[in-house]
């Protein structure tokens, strides 16, 4: 273990009202970025319905339960707030599977790096956003930044420079608030997922009921509450009752050891975290996801939309980076500044929501 001083920050700020982290909460919830995340899709394309998850919603279900969490494991619950706000900043249109054809067009290219949307994230949040004069970025606390460049295990990015890898320690697990917004993430897609996918009839209840943990949360739906499972709230209860179940083991796994360890050291991402889910909830989360995999992701109704985000993705770059004049005027002067071509395509269509994507690329082809 090793103490290191968790609220550097980079830039200085006046105080106000507000705590540094209740600062940094604020200028993501008002940054351009976050805003647009209102039109990202999260497994089912925003076109879809009203009804299904996007980026933003998935955000704001992350955010509620890591404030949950870190309250009664007396966290800075404003500090799990802002990481989980802003963890998803980087996603580009369609999804995951949009990320992963940006990645193959970048490496495809000769560009190594490829893309993560775990350091997009970060690169907004640092870089691309413009609100100061004199610097990038929103100007957030180093644990914030932390939080969002370590979403994701290992942290030790083999493209991350040396610098980064100095500044944020590499080496060492994020804050705690930080491995709070890691599990909330798991917990509110495992649940939303199946919410809306029962929801859009591409699942139902046969087909997850064989995991014992749904069979539990579907028998005290029925049993403590009295509603049927033909009844039209029953999803709506069971994915209450399912993120309680998930919440309330966090915490009384968690709990006995917070009081055994001090909270305010760093621990070497070797060892073990703090912070997580019983091992027989752990791998019942593992067969959940299993399921979802197969019988959701894999959908032919989902895979049918998600070609045709992918093959958007994949013109929009090809596009782009042969004509820079089909760049915005900012990103054109970029360009001739001396950025790096491929980085700025890259950058600009991870920015984009999924309708101004395909939009864009219908006027183009």
């Amino acid at each position: 273990m090793e103490n290191l001083l968790p609220h550097t920050r980079f830039y200085p700020s006046n105080e106000d009202f507000r705590s540094s982290f209740e600062r940094d909460r604020d200028r993501i919830i008002h940054s351009s970025s976050f805003r647009r995340l209102e039109y990202k899709t999260q497994v089912f394309l925003n076109s879809s319905g009203d009804y299904f998850r996007t980026r933003l919603t998935h955000s704001l279900e992350v955010s509620q339960i890591a404030r949950a969490i870190s309250k009664n494991l007396g966290l800075d619950s404003s500090l799990s707030e802002a990481i989980a706000l802003a963890h998803d900043l980087g996603h580009t249109p369609f999804g995951h599977a949009g990320g992963d054809m940006l990645d193959e067009v970048l490496k495809e290219n000769g560009y190594k790096n490829g893309f993560d949307h775990n350091f997009q994230s970060f690169r907004v949040v640092s870089k691309l956003e413009k609100r100061y004069k004199d610097f990038d970025g929103l100007n957030l606390t180093f644990a914030t930044l932390e939080g969002i460049l370590k979403h994701s295990y290992p942290y030790d990015k083999p493209f991350l420079s040396d610098e980064l890898k100095s500044i944020f320690k590499t080496g060492f697990h994020p804050s705690l608030e930080a491995v709070v917004v890691d599990i909330s993430d798991e917990i509110a897609y495992v649940s939303h997922d199946i919410d809306d996918g029962i929801k859009y009839g591409l699942i139902s209840f046969d087909t997850i009921q064989e995991n014992e943990l749904i069979k539990d949360c579907m028998r005290y739906v029925e049993s403590n509450e009295g509603v049927c499972r033909k009844d039209k709230i029953f999803r709506h209860r069971f994915t209450s009752r399912l993120i309680s179940v998930l919440v309330y083991d966090v915490l009384e796994n968690s709990q006995k050891i917070m009081q055994q360890q001090p909270q305010c050291s760093c621990f070497k991402s070797t060892e073990s975290l703090l912070i997580s889910h019983s091992k027989d909830i752990q791998s019942e989360i593992k067969k959940i996801k299993k399921i979802l995999f197969s019988e959701l992701y894999k959908h032919k109704e989902i895979q049918t939309k998600m070609f045709v985000g992918k093959k958007c993705i994949k013109t929009l770059y090809e596009c782009l980076s042969s004509d820079v004049n089909l760049l915005p005027k900012d990103l054109k002067l970029r360009v001739q500044n001396g950025g790096k071509l491929h980085r700025i395509c890259a950058d600009f269509i991870a920015s984009m929501s999924d309708r101004y994507a395909l939009s864009l690329y219908n006027e183009l082809k």
